[in-house]
């Protein structure tokens, strides 16, 4: 009898474990950022897919960093788009026209050039060929470009959510750019990440219609170009 029961027992055990292997696990806890300064902490929630955290770095570029916090209370950057994204290289944003010639209404910044290199997921003021000329636009460095140093103001480092600014849409400029939804200093409570609404396409317009014996109208005078604002290759 005790060779029986036993083996019924361990025959329940067998049985059990494919119950205790399929019990569900606890989700993982939110990763909190690796700094407790967030003062100077920067949060752009993407449409990409959620929120990445760059941390500011005021003690080399105090003057770019400043109007990045000043723009952002502003809420400038909602709604911007990464206008110029080059695979291997980076992605660029921060320009209300997106074509890379915008810019805030705010005078220019000066360069602060610094030591800080252009890893992985540095952050650097765009600007024209005018060393002075920084304004509102920014870009994140996808893969080291370190002959870029030293010639662009570079004012934070992505801690969190790279993987975010990796899906960003690539082009000059892509065909469905990437945006920002909104941005934030983490210092004022920022609520959760939430994604961008699904959205509707309207088929394009069929194109002017003119009427019988209407005139042509005559065609607008192009402007002359404005210069564009970016980190050279």
């Amino acid at each position: 009898m005790r060779f029986l029961a036993a083996f019924l027992s361990l025959i329940l055990s067998f049985l059990a474990l494919p119950a205790i292997a399929q019990a569900p696990q606890a989700a993982a806890p939110a990763q909190p950022l690796p700094t407790t300064d967030l003062q100077n902490v920067w949060l752009l929630d993407l449409s990409s897919g959620g929120r990445v955290a760059i941390l500011l770095r005021p003690d080399v570029a105090p003057k770019m960093v400043e109007r990045i916090k000043t723009l952002t209370r502003q809420h400038f950057y909602d709604g911007l788009t990464f206008h110029r994204v080059i695979d291997g290289f980076m992605a660029q944003g921060g320009d209300p026209k997106g074509d890379g010639t915008g810019g805030s209404q705010l005078p220019d910044v000066a360069a602060e050039f610094n030591y800080l290199p252009h890893v992985r997921g540095a952050v650097a003021a765009a600007r024209a060929e005018k060393e002075d000329s920084a304004n509102s636009q920014f870009y994140i460095v996808l893969q080291p470009r370190l002959q870029l140093d030293k010639k662009y103001t570079v004012f934070g480092r992505v801690m969190t959510g790279m993987n975010y600014v990796d899906a960003i849409e690539r082009g000059e400029p892509p065909a469905n750019p990437s945006r920002i939804l909104h941005a934030y200093i983490a210092s004022d409570s920022p609520p959760p990440y939430q994604a961008a609404p699904a959205t509707t396409v309207i088929p394009a317009a069929l194109g002017d219609v003119a009427l019988p014996g209407a005139k042509k109208p005559m065609p607008a005078a192009t402007p002359a170009p404005a210069k564009k604002r970016g980190a050279r290759r």
